[in-house]
């Protein structure tokens, strides 16, 4: 049986793998996947990110701690480690992107030769380097098969969004995706409340509730050329409670796409809340 589909076919069940780890719970859900599998996993922690909890289930010499920017360290531990695979799991706040980066030589080295800085071009950069010291990155979507969004209704009690509404949100949020702006966005009736963008979707969907309007549809989609090994879109609890808090009710995901971290815990807690759910 298959570890999980998002993996190449010539995946090595005896190697080394180094999870990168950033925050939230989306890291620890992939660790547990991993070490179900009996793999061997180390751990990068992005210093200011990753949580003490996660850090802390691995001895000294199978962890490391790296800042933003230190791509030096990053490479020298993954050596060390013998890391034949990596897999990123887990935001970095975003902006520490502009605020307070201090990259290491290797890092401007690598700043410097990038037209346009956003999502895919820097950690595509870094999956590059990581290729050439002899470590692959894999789809983060990777062992996490069973939490990625199927089609159509997920939870709720009835879907009651029109089908015309329900386009026009996958139209706007396919065009920000497209347009590499942010992979959500909030509509309501036709009307485009909100788009993501760097700031985040929690930002975004306080910023649409303030609206306090009508029939208000969550729309998370990937862009048209995802590179599944960075920026796979995830919801969970602290979203719901977003949706909640904002008084949007309405959410449609990008099925086969967008993971749902810790399914049991967040579908419940949709429910709670009368949020419904659709897998688009």
């Amino acid at each position: 049986m298959s570890l999980s589909k998002f993996l190449p076919e010539d995946f090595d069940e005896n190697a080394v793998i180094e999870l990168i780890a950033g925050k939230g719970v989306y890291p620890g859900e992939t660790l547990r996947k991993l070490r179900r599998h009996n793999l061997n996993v180390k751990l990068i922690a992005i210093e200011g990110e990753t949580e003490d909890d996660l850090y802390n289930q691995f001895s000294e010499e199978d962890r490391a701690r790296a800042n933003v920017g230190q791509l030096g360290r990053l490479l020298k531990y993954t050596k060390k480690f013998g890391a034949k695979y990596a897999i990123m799991a887990g935001q970095v706040t975003p902006k520490k992107l502009f605020k307070g980066l201090v990259p290491d030589l290797k890092a401007l080295t690598i700043l410097a030769t990038l037209k346009e800085r956003n999502a895919e071009t820097i950690f595509g950069a870094i999956a590059n380097e990581l290729e050439k010291v002899g470590c692959k990155l894999l789809d983060a979507r990777s062992f996490l098969d069973e939490q990625i969004a199927a089609h159509g209704f997920i939870c709720g009690r009835k879907w009651n969004v029109e089908e015309r509404h329900l386009l026009h949100g996958l139209k706007i949020a396919h065009e920000c995706a497209r347009l590499d702006i942010g992979q959500s966005c909030v509509v309501s009736r036709g009307s485009v409340l909100a788009v993501e963008a760097w700031e985040g979707t929690d930002k975004m969907l306080e910023r649409a509730g303030s609206f306090e309007a009508k029939d208000s549809l969550f729309v998370k989609t990937v862009k048209p050329n995802q590179d599944y090994r960075f920026d796979v879109p995830v919801i969970g609890e602290r979203t719901i409670r977003k949706l909640a808090a904002s008084n949007i009710l309405n959410a449609a995901i990008e099925a086969g796409s967008v993971i749902i971290l810790e399914p049991e815990k967040t579908l419940e807690l949709a429910n709670k809340h009368g949020i419904k759910i659709f897998g688009i």
